[in-house]
């Protein structure tokens, strides 16, 4: 297997709302809050449905690598209830080898609202139920082994348990990639995600606000001095700036395109992801892995939702 994912699995709820809804409820623009079952609830009641598809950040990220025709593999977890079920079968249905035993739970299967306002901008509410309560005993060994790349993703890090999984999976493996997912998530962790970066993980994803953020960079300059010293892959989206990758000395860039219909930018980083992804893993250059990751990217915002199919 090429690569196996780890991830919140988690149902997304999508929702078209103008600016005004976002201030109403107090949300900030493009940023994911985590709330409970109720709130959620509160929210989701206020809201016209468009449409309902499995997600999940690493998730979508997997489902793309395999429509690009790579073995890939994910673990997330999910009740047994209908939305967990209707997760599975989602996975399945694009090939992907789903590595959990759903069972009941007392918590349901974790859902996030996306919200998106006439700009393409999308902010999240997610109520992570049982996604939120992954461990180590649902990572399997041999799963992990078994693959070339594992791929973690920094909203794994927002709850207490995880953090087990998290580290039973870094220390099977022996190619580690990571998404920092939020700069909300990046501002909680901080400390973690640095050392994580620095230390463990061999490839990071970040957008431009996330790593200006982690390494509290004042200018774009102070992000590219970070990624020389680093000497580890560090993967930087820039949206209509295009992307940039950074090992050692090298700095590669790509150009975004311009003049798009943008409907929707749900998925982006996690379609970007999967193409980078898809070029290193395939032996692509540097550039054409970029390329890819753009290729993808574009694809996924001139439509609703974060899968291609």
């Amino acid at each position: 297997m090429k690569i196996l994912g780890i991830g919140n699995a988690i149902v997304d709820v999508i929702c078209k709302v103008d600016d005004q809804y976002l201030i109403d409820n107090e949300l900030t623009k493009s940023t994911m809050k985590l709330v409970d079952e109720n709130e959620f609830q509160k929210l989701l009641s206020t809201l016209k449905v468009a449409e309902t598809i499995s997600g999940g950040s690493v998730a979508n990220s997997i489902v793309g690598l395999s429509q690009l025709g790579n073995e890939v593999g994910f673990i997330g977890k999910v009740n047994a209830d209908n939305l967990g079920k209707k997760y599975e079968e989602g996975l399945v249905k694009e090939k992907v080898k789903y590595f959990y035993n759903k069972k009941k739970e007392i918590s349901p299967t974790g859902t996030c609202l996306i919200l998106i306002t006439p700009d393409a901008e999308r902010t999240m509410v997610t109520f992570l139920g049982i996604a939120g309560k992954i461990n180590q005993n649902d990572i399997e060994d041999k799963a992990i082994q078994q693959s070339e790349m594992i791929f973690l993703e920094g909203y794994l890090w927002d709850e207490g348990e995880p953090k087990s999984a998290f580290d039973k999976a870094m220390s099977l493996s022996n190619n580690k990639a990571m998404s920092l997912s939020d700069q909300f998530c990046v501002e909680r962790h901080k400390g973690d995600f640095l050392h994580l970066v620095r230390n463990k993980l061999d490839i990071t994803f970040a957008n431009e606000q996330e790593i200006r953020s982690l390494i509290d960079a004042k200018t774009f300059e102070d992000v590219i001095e970070f990624g020389k010293q680093l000497g580890k892959l560090l993967i930087i989206t820039r949206g209509e700036k295009g992307s940039i990758a950074i090992k050692n000395q090298e700095i590669i860039e790509c150009k975004s395109k311009s003049n798009l219909k943008i409907i929707d930018l749900t998925g982006a980083g996690d379609l970007f992801a999967a193409g980078f992804l898809h070029g290193f893993i395939n032996n692509f250059s540097m550039k054409e892995s970029l390329e890819k990751g753009t290729e993808m990217s574009l694809k996924i915002i001139q439509k609703v939702g974060a899968r291609l199919n």
